[in-house]
């Protein structure tokens, strides 16, 4: 479980195939200085496992990348030297900062456009019919793992807006229009509709991604 709330942006220093799994070696000092075997830390907001830490001896640590995870989200194209957001699963006696965010990606949303303001900016991100029923203005949506409140919604794309240290201490700064990114809906929304399939006879819910949710 995280909050979307990013510790820091980390560098894929290494991606490398092996059969249908894709390796990233990642280097993130803050995240890996308690990383042990098998702890959860999120990349790009996508829970991933741990496989082979070194902690404090360089600050990396390794990941693997199964077909679903390919798939689902934008860690498919991701090269060598890319920056990407880092958070460790929150600890229970933590502060849940964001909203709550498990890591399991929705879909794909393509940043659609950028207006700058004196600090700040609006992001516009396409938003698919299948995500869309979940995201209401006010609301909370994880966009590349960090926790944000969505601006404006219209049936086929949603609005944020980013304050100086959102800009500054996540790749969300960086993006470019035409920049893929992960979005993962409120989880509360999603259970909200599958509780209410028994009343109303009509169902959505859809796959979404993640390390824990394809182990068990």
């Amino acid at each position: 479980m995280f909050t979307g709330i990013v510790e820091e942006i980390g560098e894929v220093l290494a991606v490398r195939e092996s059969a249908e799994v894709v390796v990233l070696t990642v280097r993130g000092r803050t995240v890996t200085a308690d990383a042990g075997h098998g702890d959860s830390i999120a990349v790009n907001g996508v829970c991933l496992t741990v496989i082979d830490p070194a902690g404090s001896t360089d600050g990396t640590f390794t990941v693997e990348l199964v077909p679903e995870t390919l798939k689902r989200s934008s860690l498919s194209t991701v090269a060598e030297g890319a920056r990407v957001n880092l958070e460790r699963a929150v600890l229970v006696t933590g502060r849940l900062g964001g909203h709550i965010v498990q890591g399991h990606v929705d879909g794909v949303a393509t940043l659609l456009s950028r207006t700058p303001g004196e600090r700040s900016e609006e992001l516009r991100f396409s938003l698919a019919p299948d995500l869309a029923r979940y995201v209401v203005e006010k609301g909370s949506i994880a966009v590349d793992g960090v926790s944000l409140t969505v601006a404006g919604v219209t049936p086929d794309s949603f609005t944020v807006a980013l304050i100086p240290t959102t800009l500054s201490h996540t790749t969300l700064g960086l993006r470019q229009v035409g920049d893929t990114v992960n979005v993962e809906d409120d989880v509360v929304a999603k259970y909200v509709e599958r509780l209410a399939v028994g009343y109303t006879g009509r169902t959505g819910i859809t796959a979404t991604v993640g390390e824990e949710a394809r182990a068990q």
